[in-house]
């Protein structure tokens, strides 16, 4: 059985629970970091081909800001948090009120690429400290390492391993907006969840659900 049709819809709210539970912990810490409310939503949880992946962070020729890592521990596999240039340049003018700073806009500043890596930091660690919470298993995040490429090259790098088994991965949908801001000005991006071969069925059965 193909690794998409293992997961159903019982799977996908269990991982939305441990996304929302994961993004307010994140919004908790950015909030304390940045000294104002942040409001953190994770609209939607899903199960793509590694081309609709391609397709979601703009084609495999566009260029993007993506935090990658790999999940160490009883499961483990890899993570990627995928924004579309402008709005990771919007995500660190609110970070740092740093205006004049763009991804579209090369060399970065130092300030600017640091805001962009604890992001990463801080969202990872939210995540994989939900799944943890609720598997009860030990997974804890590498060192994230942070690029400004082409898509296809970016998601490329972690797939070699999992495309000989599966050519899915699992998305989380990913808004965060100060308190007060409209909803058209959250920063909005994708965490690609590809955990390795044998750790789907690892998450899964510490979660009581048989697959």
């Amino acid at each position: 059985m193909r690794f998409d049709q293992k997961v159903s819809s019982l799977h996908l709210d269990i991982l939305k629970e441990i996304g929302n539970i994961g993004a307010g912990h994140a919004a908790t810490a950015l909030s304390t970091l940045l000294n104002k409310k942040i409001d953190m939503k994770v609209p939607q949880v899903r199960v793509v081909s590694f081309d609709e992946m391609m397709e979601m962070a703009g084609g495999p020729d566009n260029v993007v800001v993506s935090v990658f890592l790999r999940i160490e521990g009883d499961a483990p596999g890899s993570m990627f948090f995928v924004l579309p240039l402008s709005q990771g340049s919007r995500f660190i003018h609110q970070m740092t009120g740093e205006t004049g700073f763009s991804f579209e806009r090369p060399p970065y500043s130092e300030l600017g690429l640091s805001a962009m890596q604890e992001l990463g930091n801080i969202l990872s660690g939210s995540y994989l400290s939900s799944l943890s919470d609720f598997t009860n298993l030990n997974l804890y995040p590498s060192v994230p390492a942070l690029t400004v490429d082409m898509a296809g090259a970016i998601i490329s790098f972690g797939l070699l391993e999992l495309s000989q088994i599966s050519d899915h991965a699992i998305v989380i949908d990913t808004a965060l907006k100060e308190d007060d801001m409209a909803e058209s000005e959250s920063v909005k991006g994708h965490f690609f969840l590809l955990p390795d071969p044998e750790s789907f069925e690892i998450i899964f059965k510490s979660l009581g659900v048989v697959s």
